[in-house]
């Protein structure tokens, strides 16, 4: 098969569409035929140099990817050679192969075409794992997601309109805010013309956010736990604005508040299957009735990686990026 690799760790001129090993399925696996994966900022961060793989996965970024079943592993149940599925995978969906433990497969969901089913792995498990999962989002309570115009926060926003939150979200610039107000965002945010700590009081009566996912981190980490709600609940999951921030305990604390910090990619098997069992139970209904879709910015042929890397380092994009196999070009 070919995959695109990382012969040295670098630009986006680093990503490299070469001949790779295929792979095969052990116990508890299948073999995927790739059709298309989703570009992730953990793919960016891997081409660099700072973000290996986890042991024993495949070296290749990728954590995601749709496609075909092509082979199946001793011990594997309710799955069959051609089920079209998509899959959280832990490196590996920038080939045209890749296996996938059994447990980390999802059906391609009822009204989503097989290609565009590879937006939803990543965002999907993300975000339910955090937002509801951990931070555990009610009704009635307001979410405040950061970079509401990134898959992640295309994903948040839709989610938390589904179960009847109400959304507040930050975004560069009035046209990704405009996006962000489409897919049902209640409070709009220009995080480069206002700050979102005033802006978010005044929007909720000075009461401020029972539920903050950030992908900013450091940055961003004073103001966050200044934004919350009492009791509220703030869930880290970037690290873009740096990894070491300054924590007021007494502002915390006078809040009765928490803060969280997960990665998904390096969680242990079953973590990972609870995961997807709860989106398939709760997230596919609202995706096959239409209250919840994938937000596709652009699909480009997978050689062509570097230029999706390119787009996602500009933030030119609402949404996801795609990644085509080449036997999957329309």
């Amino acid at each position: 098969m070919d995959a695109i690799t990382i012969p040295e760790p670098g630009g986006p001129e680093a990503l490299v569409w070469a001949e790779a090993p295929d792979p095969e399925p052990g116990q508890g696996e299948v073999l995927v035929e790739v059709a298309a994966s989703a570009v992730n900022r953990a793919d960016v961060l891997q081409r660099q140099g700072f973000y290996d793989p986890p042991p024993g996965a495949s070296p290749y970024p990728g954590l995601e990817c749709s496609g075909r079943i092509v082979s199946v592993g001793s011990g594997v149940s309710g799955w069959s050679v051609g089920d079209e599925v998509c899959a959280l995978l832990s490196g590996g969906g920038y080939a045209e192969r890749v296996v996938v433990p059994a447990g980390q497969l999802l059906p391609v969901p009822q009204g989503v075409d097989l290609i565009t089913a590879a937006a939803l792995p990543e965002v999907t498990c993300t975000v339910w794992s955090n937002v509801f999962m951990v931070a555990h989002l009610r009704p009635g309570e307001t979410l405040l997601a950061h970079g509401g115009a990134s898959g992640i926060g295309t994903m948040a926003i839709q989610l938390g309109k589904a179960v009847g939150a109400r959304v507040a979200v930050t975004a560069g610039g009035p046209e990704k805010l405009a996006r962000c107000a489409e897919l049902g965002a209640d409070i709009l945010i220009d995080y480069r013309e206002q700050d979102f700590v005033e802006e978010l009081r005044k929007a909720t009566d000075g009461a401020g956010a029972d539920v903050i996912l950030d992908i900013i981190g450091a940055k961003y980490l004073d103001r966050n736990v200044r934004a919350l709600a009492v009791n509220g609940r703030l869930a880290v999951i970037g690290l873009q604005g740096g990894v070491k921030g300054e924590l007021n305990l007494g502002v915390l604390l006078g809040k009765r508040g928490a803060v969280t910090a997960t990665s998904l990619r390096a969680r242990p098997l079953h973590e990972k299957t609870a995961i997807v069992a709860a989106v398939r139970e709760h997230v596919w209904p609202l995706i096959e009735v239409g209250a919840v879709k994938p937000v596709v910015d652009r699909a480009l042929p997978m050689p062509e990686a570097a230029e999706a890397h390119r787009i996602l380092e500009s933030g030119a994009h609402v949404g996801k990026v795609l990644l085509v196999a080449p036997a999957w070009q329309r």
